[in-house]
């Protein structure tokens, strides 16, 4: 790839989309923050729905839906750091 085109290359946008009793049930205080942070960055695009109707995982763990691909974890804290993964992975693609 050329200098040039490293340089104005379009980082690849993530889709990622949230249930809203999940993050009210999971979501602490403290990683509020964090999530704030990382949801705002120009490559991200998220939304929150009421329901995604997975209430069999939404009871159990944190998750998302990255670009379709279910994605859950222990806490939250953990779910933040997978989805910082799968967006720096998509943006060396």
């Amino acid at each position: 790839m050329s200098v040039f085109s490293k340089l104005f290359s379009k980082q690849k946008k993530i889709q990622i989309d949230f249930c809203e009793k999940n993050l009210d049930r999971f979501l602490t205080d403290e990683a509020s923050p964090n999530y704030h942070q990382f949801l705002n960055q120009n490559h991200i695009q998220f939304k929150e729905y009421s329901c995604q109707s997975k209430c069999e995982f939404c009871k159990k763990s944190p998750y998302a839906i990255v670009n379709g691909e279910f994605i859950a974890a222990e806490n939250s804290n953990e779910l933040l750091e997978k989805l910082k993964q799968m967006a720096s992975d998509s943006c060396k693609e």
